[in-house]
């Protein structure tokens, strides 16, 4: 595989239990300028400290969300990619709460693998839009009552930014709503996420959501 000069490679754990879907995911990122695949059981990728990212095909592992809760307990840093059973929305949904950064069904093409893990390296939630509203809802029917914290102040682009974060675009469809480059679109998500103290996309957009709640019951009183 030939990588691009200049560019720094992300190495990425693959863990499957399927030797032929274990293949097709190899092939889908063998052409990939920056991406690289490791094989691995999962406790020899975990000790590789320079490994942040791990493909998990929990396809045929009835106890899957406990091997992520696995996961997260030994390197809490890494970013889980769950290929897995399709048409379950609440095991989609406890997938992502467990800590998954993505869910694809094994229907899924290499297009949508690769997809799903260049959106997750870029810091992004990969899921359908109706399970992260649906996400999103519970957290917030979930969050614990806090003494309100000052909110941050934005400029009127975060603020355009993360609307369209609240309604789940990507970085790509946010920079071709606001007519800016793709890059300066992470650099206002990177300062609303500074300023908010939020580590994901989806903490952002509960954040944001509380706010507008809270402004919305202090215009009431």
């Amino acid at each position: 595989m030939q990588v691009l000069t200049g560019a720094t490679c992300t190495r990425v754990g693959l863990v499957s239990a399927a030797p032929i879907r274990l293949m097709g995911l190899i092939s889908a990122f063998e052409d990939h300028p920056t991406i690289r695949i490791h094989l691995g059981e999962i406790e020899t990728l975990l000790e590789d400290r320079s490994l942040h990212y791990l493909i998990l095909d929990v396809s045929h592992d009835p106890l899957w969300l406990e091997m992520q809760a696995k996961v997260r307990r030994m390197r809490p840093d890494v970013r889980q990619i769950l290929l897995g059973p399709a048409g379950d929305e609440e095991l989609v949904l406890r997938s992502i709460t467990a800590g998954g950064r993505a869910y694809l069904d094994t229907n899924c093409g290499p297009l949508a693998v690769r997809q799903a893990v260049e959106s997750v390296i870029q810091g992004c939630i990969w899921a359908p839009r109706r399970l992260l509203s649906k996400l999103i809802d519970r957290l917030l029917s979930q969050s614990p009552a806090v003494a309100p914290q000052p909110a941050p102040t934005f400029s009127p682009r975060e603020r355009q930014v993360l609307d369209l974060i609240m309604t789940a675009c990507s970085n790509r469809e946010i920079a071709a709503e606001l007519g800016i480059e793709e890059r300066t679109v992470k650099a206002y998500v990177a300062s609303l996420m500074r300023k908010t103290g939020a580590d994901n996309r989806v903490s952002l957009s509960v954040q944001a959501t509380q706010s507008v709640l809270r402004e919305r019951r202090a215009s009431l009183s």
